[in-house]
């Protein structure tokens, strides 16, 4: 829907050069890492602090006009699409750290402030962040999204690690969802209910995050499996040992192999776990002691340790690169990543049942997943000139999801909902969907916000 000529006035007379309408522009902010289609918006605004936000949004809710948040534009689910037209808000200039509190343990960071940026900023105080998706996503879309990755099965998701927000409304109003107290018993839990929201409810503007001490011995391993069920079979006996362990990360043997290749390892071919264990010297060494047993009885066939940090860096900047990697297979291909999550009790099971899935494909496909926490992708890559390959994806995709919800699982266990995975959730949720839906409507009444996305009022 084109934009009013009032509004386009408007906007530009208040952001000058950081108003745009270039077609190039749009289509950045129309698109995200999934294998969507760009759908662009109409403009593009450029703000630099909650008033331009609110001033932003203020200007589109008088004129009808959707808004869309847009950061860094590494989500999955196709959440920046602009399927209705509007306004993008890019808040990726707001990347200021505000404060850090060592004292009480947290931080106040503006929107667009990357992962990186923040342990980066955070290096010499013996703190870090730990939530860490594999991108390197602003902070603020990591609240939208309720992200989570490789570090949550020790230190939990976005959920966990959100004080409080800071969120422009859709009638522009700003609101402040909660204090900096570690608990609160004080009426509606309005943080989390903007974690998670996707854009849908408001924007936002700041975030206050609690912080991690720098653990002082960390350890990682790689080890390689005969199966995929020797593999999980370990991960599912290590979490119900009540092994503190901080990561436990599974790379099929395609994965491994398109790792090797884009980030110059050498892991065997195998079914293969990435660990990591925190703690004092003495806790890290008995935690790995114990999971290495695990995994022997399973038939591991050799750990290889990784103990100096650039060791580990190196480690894990493969494993975060798995996407990428996973891409590399099949120049020119788009990426259709799955995101089942289930109880970890169920987990080999389910992945076993994938893996069969998988053998009745021409694609090409690789797992990896956060298994830790009962979390798997299938990474399948689609030729975006064959419709009948995107058909075939969203056939493996749509068994992967309700077998996971016939396990009592998710359909979605990190990347969230946008609008590729609004299908599933009449299946997940029932009737709690018309709660969602009255929210949505109470608190945008208008639909302006990040319309088409998560629920349809």
């Amino acid at each position: 829907m084109p934009l009013s000529a009032d509004l386009l006035a408007d906007l530009s007379s208040r952001f000058g050069e950081r108003f745009s309408t270039a077609q190039a522009v749009r289509e950045q902010h129309g698109k995200d890492e999934s294998h969507f289609p760009a759908c662009p918006p109409e403009a593009v605004v450029f703000a630099q602090s909650t008033e331009e936000v609110a001033e932003t949004v203020k200007a589109c809710a008088a004129h009808g006009t959707p808004v869309i948040a847009f950061g860094t534009g590494t989500s999955l689910e196709g959440h920046v699409a602009a399927l209705k037209g509007g306004v993008c808000i890019d808040v990726s200039g707001m990347n200021r750290v505000l404060e850090v509190r060592a004292e009480d343990l947290d931080v106040t960071v503006q929107p667009g402030v990357t992962r990186k940026q923040l342990n980066e900023y955070l290096r010499d105080t013996g703190l870090f962040f730990p939530i860490d998706p594999g991108a390197d996503a602003s902070l603020g879309g990591m609240a939208a999204t309720r992200a989570s990755g490789t570090n949550a099965v020790r230190y939990g998701t976005m959920r966990e690690n959100v004080l409080s927000l800071q969120v422009v409304l859709p009638d522009g109003r700003v609101i402040r969802t909660a204090g900096r107290a570690r608990k609160s018993s004080a009426g509606y839990d309005l943080t989390r209910l903007f974690v998670g929201s996707e854009g849908t409810l408001g924007i936002i503007t700041e975030l206050t995050l609690r912080l991690q001490g720098i653990p002082e011995a960390i350890s990682a391993a790689v080890c390689p499996f005969p199966s995929i069920e020797a593999a999980v079979n370990t991960v599912i006996l290590t979490i119900q040992s009540g092994v503190p362990v901080a990561r436990i990360e599974f790379l099929d043997k395609v994965m491994i192999g398109a790792v090797n290749r884009y980030s110059k390892t050498d892991h065997r071919e195998a079914p293969t776990l990435f660990f990591e264990f925190h703690g004092s010297p003495a806790s890290v060494q008995e935690q790995a002691e114990k999971v290495e047993a695990i995994a022997t009885e399973f038939g591991a066939e050799g750990f290889q340790w990784a103990t100096g940090a650039e060791e580990r860096t190196k480690l894990w900047a493969a494993r975060h690169n798995a996407y990428y990697a996973g891409v590399g297979l099949r120049p020119g291909c788009r990426a259709w990543t799955t995101d089942a999550c289930v109880p970890i009790s169920r987990l080999a099971e389910c992945l076993l049942e994938t893996e069969e899935d998988l053998k009745t494909t021409p694609l090409i496909s690789a797992i990896v997943g956060h298994v830790g926490d009962g979390n798997f992708h299938v990474m399948l890559l689609v030729d975006p000139g064959k419709p009948e390959e995107a058909a075939e994806a969203e056939r493996i995709n749509h068994r992967i999801v309700r077998r996971a919800l016939a396990m009592d699982g998710t359909c979605t266990g990190e990347h969230g909902v946008g609008h590729g995975k609004m299908a599933f959730l009449e299946e997940e949720y029932g009737e709690a969907l018309d709660v969602m839906r009255a929210v949505k409507r109470a608190i945008d009444p208008a639909g302006i916000m990040n319309p088409g996305k998560i629920v349809i009022p």
